[in-house]
């Protein structure tokens, strides 16, 4: 004995690592199937983090547009014994269009079945057609406040209502019940007995797509053909289309503007708050899809705690060769317990990619804005490192433990 000091054994970081990339690429088979879990589990993440905010400025744009615009004013008063006509005055859409923030509106109602029977429509080439189709009667406003787009024809406008002209415009599931195609040849429709020409069809309509199924009839020419006729089971009601930010305001100024004698005759609904509904609806969607990702990520952590666990098994006289030579149980425990990290991080950054490009093209497919917050990027491959460490510390911890002796005698 020189009395000199034990040098102990040391285990450089390159040597670390090179030990590391030797067992990871001893198997490639395994290997992929192992990160296989992983990557789904945080492509997931990653996509649905994603898929989500691209949602929400979709799901934005769309309250914006139709929802967070529309006012819906309703008569309180048809059921009521003493009616004697809809509250809403002959001039209510010069009324409401003077309140600031509104672009449009129209009034319409429903008239009773009974008071018209069924419509018939004459003049065909195959003979009279005839359907039980709802008759509306329609102020001029109504197409523009339900943002309607006119296939054939013209839409009813003031003077028609005005001079009370016996003539209806059709809704596009209407026309196509009663067979008319065409205008040129001057289509007549016998509503309670009365005959009316159509003057347009309607091909879509944005807001109540049930009109398309009506036939709408000038309001002047329903007062005069089938006076106080209105279904109490469908009350009168004026849609107002508003400007952004307007919608609450108009909804409290309406029921003034339209009859400050009886303002309490008629209730104004406005719009739900677009954010909240929007942020419930993306709670709701991140919570379950999170938890499916959550799901695929533990997966893939016990994948890993496996597949380190079997390579501690089978490297046994290995490890315990190793340990002769004059490695420390640190040693071996840091071997295998950065092989699962490095198989964790791997997975981590391989799922990034394909979570973006999942991201990328839904959104492509839906014709939306792909967002992907940059957090996202940058977190998934340290969640996988993470869950690669966790994975494989009673694996690394287990080869530590085996003693040189036991292991070169098995």
């Amino acid at each position: 004995m020189t009395g000199e000091p034990e040098e102990r054994s040391r285990l450089r970081a390159v040597d670390l690592v090179n030990e590391c990339l030797a067992g990871i690429l001893q198997r490639p088979g395994r290997t992929v199937m192992t990160l296989f879990g992983i990557v789904l589990g945080l492509a997931a993440f990653v996509a649905i983090l994603g898929i989500t905010a691209s949602a929400q400025g979709q799901i934005s744009k769309s309250f914006t547009e139709l929802s967070a615009t529309e006012v819906r004013v309703e008569d309180l008063t048809v059921t009521e014994p003493d009616f004697a006509g809809t509250a809403f005055p002959a001039d209510a859409e010069e009324r409401v269009l003077a309140i600031d923030g509104v672009r449009h509106a129209g009034v319409y109602w429903a008239v009773p079945a009974n008071r018209v029977g069924a419509v018939t429509a004459v003049e065909l080439p195959g003979g009279p057609s005839q359907s039980a189709i709802p008759v509306l009667a329609a102020s001029p406003g109504l197409l523009s406040a339900v943002r309607g787009e006119l296939g054939q024809g013209r839409a009813l406008d003031a003077a028609l209502d005005r001079r009370a002209e016996r003539v209806a415009v059709l809704g596009g599931v209407a026309a196509r019940q009663l067979g008319i195609t065409r205008l040129d040849n001057r289509p007549v429709v016998i509503v309670g007995g009365m005959p009316l020409t159509v003057v347009g069809i309607v091909d879509q309509v944005e807001r109540s797509p049930e009109l398309l199924a009506a036939v709408w009839v000038p309001r002047g020419t329903v007062e005069k053909l089938w006076p106080v006729a209105v279904d109490p089971g469908q009350p009168p009601q004026m849609i107002i289309d508003t400007e952004l930010g307007a919608a609450e305001m108009v909804a409290r100024q309406a029921p003034l503007a339209l009859r400050p004698d009886a303002a309490e005759r008629l209730r104004a609904s406005a719009p739900p708050d677009p954010s909240a509904l929007r942020e419930k609806v993306d709670t709701d969607l991140s919570a379950l899809f999170l938890a499916l990702a959550g799901l695929s990520l533990l997966v893939g952590a016990v994948g890993i705690a496996n597949t380190t666990l079997v390579a501690v098994l089978e490297r046994v006289p290995e490890i315990g060769l190793r340990r002769a030579l004059g490695a420390q149980r640190r040693h071996i425990v840091a071997q295998f317990l950065t092989e699962s990290t490095l198989l964790g991080l791997i997975g981590g950054l391989v799922a990034t990619g394909a979570g973006a490009a999942t991201v990328v093209g839904v959104a492509l497919t839906q014709q939306w804005s792909p967002i992907l917050a940059p957090w996202t990027v940058l977190v998934a491959p340290l969640i996988g490192g993470l869950t690669g460490l966790l994975a494989g510390l009673y694996p690394s911890v287990r080869a530590g433990r085996i003693e040189p002796v036991v292991a070169l005698r098995g």
